[in-house]
């Protein structure tokens, strides 16, 4: 039965950019084999099923194909299959992070160079006391 390395069939399915990543993603225990949590070395097999978190993202799917080499993107959507849960908690996360603000955008305009100028009176009257200026 064929059998890879898990940190290599991430890279190979292309969940990381570099093989070193996936080692760091799998040390790290954001890697999940069948419910456990495995080893950079751990071989896996079609049939499979993985857990991982990328970021924010969790992804769950079942293993197909086993691949060693990093090919194309259509090569390597060949060898996994997404669970139909993880795809739409996917989906439903990115319509939030669409929908959300921006970091920062409560704070209103930039303060123009008067504002900044009374901005630091006020800290420098709190830092140095009342009747102090």
């Amino acid at each position: 039965m064929e059998q890879v390395r898990i940190d290599k069939w991430l890279w190979a399915a292309r969940f990381f950019k570099t093989r070193s990543a996936a080692t760091e993603a799998v040390l790290g225990g954001r890697v999940h084999v069948n419910g456990v949590r495995v080893k950079p070395s751990r071989e896996i097999r079609a049939g499979d099923r993985i857990d991982v978190t990328v970021g924010t993202v969790k992804r769950t799917a079942e293993v197909i194909g086993i691949g060693e080499r990093r090919g194309p993107a259509r090569v390597a959507a060949t060898l996994y299959e997404e669970t139909a849960e993880s795809i739409a908690a996917r989906e439903r996360d990115a319509l939030e992070r669409r929908l959300a603000k921006p970091l920062g955008a409560d704070l209103g305009a930039r303060p123009t160079k008067l504002d900044r100028r009374r901005l630091d009176a006020l800290r420098r009257a709190q830092r140095h006391g009342p009747g102090r200026h």
